[in-house]
C-alpha cells in the first residue's frame, strides 16, 4: 500500500516504524525538517517537509495516487483539513484522522461524512485510553484486558504468582482444574522472552501469561494463576484532563472517586460537570494532601497527567504512602519498561492505544481488531473468515491443517453468539471471527494473505 502520514511525532514515527516493515511504500509529512531528518536516517521511507494540508505539500507526497492519508498532527483542525484537501483534489481512497477534542468527537455522525468533513475514520486517543483504563479496574490483578467479536471474547495478560494454582504445573492442568471454563494460553513471556505454549509446559512464578477465554469466564481463569484480587473500591485519579475527566465519569457511579487537578480554573470546571467525584485542587505529588484524602486506604492510583515525570514520582509516592495499586500514564514509549513492575504495577502508553486503533483500519483482508502488545512487538487480531473451501485457505479446515506462520497461534473462534476455543480439530466455517496470537509481527503479511478468499484458490 501507499501510505502517506501526516505528523512525525510519537504516533507518527511509531506507525512509520510498524509499516515500513511490512512492504508498505511510506512517505511521512512534517514541518520540522530536522524531527524528518532522524526519521529517515532509521528508516527506509520518503519525506516531505511542509505544511501538511496544503495541496502542493500533499501532491509532492504521492497524494494523486496515494491508497491511504492518515494525519495524526497535534492539531485537530490540520488533521481534518487534510482529509478534506486529500478527498476534494486527489481523491484519497481512504482517509483517517486522530481527533482529540470532546467537541468534534461529540457530534462525529453528523460531521465525519463524505458532503460535510471527508474523514472514514477518527481516532480519538483519550477515549482509547481511558476505555483501556476501566478495564484494568474492571479486572483487578490483569495487566491488559483486550476484547474481541463486540465483547464476547477477551484476551487478558497476567503475571503468575507464588500460590496462584496453576504455577509449578503444567498447561494441560487446567483443564483439571476448571472442568467447566473453556480457555487458552495463546503465549507466555518468561523473562522478557517469548514461550511457546504447549500442553507440557510449566508456569513458573513471574511469567506473563497471556490467555484467551469468553469474557464472562476472565475471572475465574485469572484465579488460577494469581490470588485474585478484591475489587476495586476507592480510585484516586491524578490529573483532570480528558482521561482523568472521562475516567472519573465511566468509574464515579460503580466507585468511590477522588480527583486531584493542579489548576483552580479547571478543578472548579470538573467541580461542576461531574456527578459524585469529589474534585480536589492541588499537587497530586504533595505528601500532606494525600495523607489527608486517606491514600493508604485507596485501592488504585491513577496518573494521568500530560507530564510523564509527574505522574511516575506521584504514583511511586502513593504506592510507598500505602496505595494498593498505582498506574501511570507514560507518554515516551520507552519509559514504559523502565517504569512498569516495581513500584509502579501498570504504565500504558497512549500510543501504542493509538497505534492499535490505526493498524485496524490499515491492515488487509477482513481483519476487524488489532492489538499492538508487549511494546509493539506483538498483536493480537480478529479477522473473519470468508469465502468456501474452495476460495479460502481456512475456511472448512480444521485448525491443525492450517499452515499458521511461525509463532502463531489461533486461540478462540467466535460464531454467532458462541466463544469457541480453539483446538487441533476445530473447523473454521465462514464468516467465523478468529482470534489470532503473533509473537512476532513481522509475520502478518502471511496472515492477512490466510483470510483473504480468492477466486483461483482450489486447496
Amino acid at each position: 500500500m501507499k501510505i502517506i502520514i501526516l505528523g512525525a511525532g510519537q504516533v507518527g514515527g511509531t506507525l512509520a516504524e510498524n509499516l515500513v516493515g511490512e512492504k508498505n511504500e511510506i512517505t511521512v509529512i512534517d514541518s520540522d525538517p530536522n524531527t524528518l531528518r532522524v526519521l529517515q536516517d532509521r528508516l527506509d521511507l520518503q519525506v516531505v517537509a511542509g505544511v501538511g494540508s496544503h495541496p502542493d505539500v500533499l501532491k509532492k507526497a504521492g497524494a494523486e495516487d496515494a491508497d491511504m492519508l492518515i494525519a495524526v498532527t497535534n492539531s485537530d483542525e490540520s488533521n481534518m483539513l487534510a482529509c478534506q484537501v486529500a478527498y476534494s483534489l486527489f481523491k484519497t481512497p481512504t482517509k483517517i484522522a486522530r481527533v482529540r477534542s470532546e467537541q468534534y468527537i461529540i457530534y462525529q455522525e453528523q460531521l465525519y461524512k463524505q458532503q460535510n468533513i471527508p474523514v472514514d475514520h477518527i481516532i480519538a486517543p483519550e477515549q482509547l485510553v481511558t476505555k483501556a483504563i476501566k478495564r484494568l479496574i474492571d479486572y483487578p490483578g490483569a495487566l491488559q484486558v483486550v476484547e474481541f467479536a463486540e465483547g464476547k471474547a477477551s484476551l487478558v495478560a497476567v503475571k503468575a504468582y507464588y500460590g496462584g494454582l496453576l504455577v509449578g504445573h503444567a498447561l494441560s492442568a487446567l483443564k483439571e482444574h476448571m472442568p467447566n471454563v473453556e480457555t487458552r494460553v495463546a503465549a507466555i513471556y518468561r523473562r522478557g522472552r517469548p514461550i511457546r505454549p504447549l500442553g507440557t509446559t510449566v508456569i513458573e512464578a513471574d511469567d506473563e501469561v497471556f490467555f484467551i477465554a469468553a469474557t464472562k469466564h476472565i475471572r475465574a481463569v485469572m484465579s488460577e494463576l494469581q490470588k485474585l484480587e478484591s475489587s476495586y473500591k476507592r480510585i484516586m485519579i491524578a490529573g483532570g484532563g480528558l482521561i482523568g475527566a472521562g475516567l472519573a465519569k465511566r468509574l464515579e457511579h460503580n466507585h468511590n472517586v477522588k480527583l486531584i487537578e493542579y489548576s483552580a480554573e479547571r478543578a472548579q470546571y470538573l467541580s461542576a460537570h461531574l456527578d459524585k467525584t469529589i474534585v480536589f485542587c492541588g499537587d497530586a505529588s504533595d505528601p500532606e494532601l494525600l495523607n489527608e484524602e486517606s491514600i493508604d486506604r485507596v485501592d488504585a492510583f491513577i496518573a494521568v497527567t500530560n507530564d510523564d515525570e509527574a505522574n511516575i514520582m506521584s504514583a511511586m509516592l502513593a504506592k510507598r504512602m500505602g496505595a494498593q495499586k498505582a498506574m501511570v500514564l507514560i507518554q515516551r514509549s520507552a519509559y514504559v519498561d523502565l517504569v512498569q513492575g516495581g513500584e509502579i504495577d501498570i504504565a500504558f502508553s497512549p500510543q501504542q492505544a493509538t497505534i492499535s486503533a490505526l493498524l485496524t483500519h490499515i491492515r488487509r483482508g477482513d481483519i476487524v481488531n488489532v492489538y499492538s502488545l508487549r511494546r509493539g512487538a506483538a498483536e493480537a487480531i480478529e479477522a473473519i473468515a470468508h469465502g468456501d473451501e474452495n476460495t479460502s485457505k481456512v475456511v472448512g479446515r480444521e485448525i491443525g491443517d492450517i499452515k499458521l506462520p511461525p509463532g502463531t497461534t489461533i486461540g478462540a473462534v467466535v460464531r454467532d453468539e458462541q466463544v469457541i476455543i480453539a483446538h487441533r480439530d476445530t473447523v473454521i466455517e465462514a464468516n467465523d471471527h478468529v482470534i489470532l496470537f503473533l509473537v512476532d509481527k513481522k509475520y502478518i503479511n502471511d496472515v492477512e494473505k490466510l483470510f483473504q478468499p480468492s477466486a483461483f484458490f482450489f486447496g
